[in-house]
């Protein structure tokens, strides 16, 4: 069976996940725990116990979200892997999760991946000041209409001689996408998607508007970072979030981190190219369900699981042995 294992970025993460481990499945706990050292031990704090214990405030920091997420994401491949569970075929990441995707594929190593995406966080927070960013959920209204309504939002404020950054950055399922610039440009968007016939609208708890032209500076200082890390071709191929292909050339796959940060996530297309090139199944490693739930949405036909804890891991396992 052809499987692809995709991983979640920020927003699955939650104060306490993972910790049921400690008491379903020692063996696992064990795994987790040790990925959680060594990710402790290049950011210099405990991460397990700030994903353990909170406070929210301090893991919903990018800089903190985005290496918890990834040592989650790689701590339940990790158990997958040492129960002999079926090999993938491919591998992809929603945003953040791209580098997850290619520590599990070998092309990155794990400590090098903490200390890069811990940056990456600070670099992003660093290039808008708080509140002057802000990211929604627009739902019912398909892509190019969100495409115009951010396009006509960016026009009226230059026709009152402003400049705001106003953009469609993750095209996650149809019917959903979500848009991210200046915090006032946001709050304009959403009146004018709700004009145009946007059923709901959501704003995102983040604190960066990521995948935006405001995150231009942020991506100058990763690309910068991104020279002294070695990556290798993958050893199982990775689908990138900028052009939806599969990249081997390890200095094309920075290139492609570098411009992940200001281009949008295309998740709808990404799910559909691993159906077109023949998965049978698709995975989501890390902890929730997010992805699972839009990937449904975009192909029901699909069969998806998603691997969280020590339940979901052994039925999965179960039912593809």
């Amino acid at each position: 069976m052809s499987i692809a294992f995709i991983f979640p970025g920020q927003g699955s993460q939650s104060v306490g996940m993972l910790g049921s481990f400690a008491d379903d499945n020692p063996a696992y706990a064990e795994i987790v725990t040790a990925t959680f050292e060594q990710a402790s031990d290049v950011l210099g704090f405990d991460l397990w116990d700030m994903t353990q214990n909170g406070p929210d405030t301090e893991l919903n920091k990018t800089r903190h979200t985005q290496p918890a997420m990834l040592a989650a994401g790689y701590a339940i491949w990790q158990i997958w892997k040492s129960k002999g569970g079926a090999m993938q075929a491919v591998m992809a990441g929603h945003s953040l999760g791209e580098y997850t995707a290619l520590v599990c594929s070998e092309a990155l190593d794990f400590s090098d991946a903490v200390d890069l995406v811990y940056h990456r966080g600070q670099y992003m927070q660093d290039s808008v000041a708080s509140g002057e960013g802000a990211m929604a959920a627009i739902l019912g209204l398909d892509d190019e209409a969100v495409i115009k309504v951010c396009e006509d939002t960016a026009a009226q404020y230059k026709q009152e001689g402003q400049n705001r950054v106003i953009s469609a950055v993750n095209f996650n399922s149809p019917g959903q996408v979500v848009i991210a610039g200046h915090s006032d440009a946001v709050d304009r968007a959403i009146e004018n998607a709700n004009q145009a016939g946007a059923k709901k609208n959501i704003k995102l708890a983040v604190s960066v508007p990521s995948h935006c032209a405001l995150m231009e500076s942020a991506a100058e200082k990763l690309a910068g970072k991104l020279e002294n890390i070695n990556i290798q071709s993958p050893v199982i191929p990775v689908i990138n979030n900028v052009h939806v292909s599969i990249e081997n050339d390890p200095q094309q796959i920075k290139n492609n981190l570098v411009k992940q940060l200001s281009q949008p996530v295309r998740w709808v297309e990404t799910i559909n190219k691993i159906v077109a090139d023949g998965a049978e199944q698709i995975i989501e490693c890390g902890p929730g369900k997010v992805l699972t739930g839009l990937n449904r949405r975009i192909n029901r036909r699909m069969p998806a699981l998603a691997l969280f804890d020590t339940a979901t891991i052994d039925k999965a396992f179960e039912e593809l042995s």
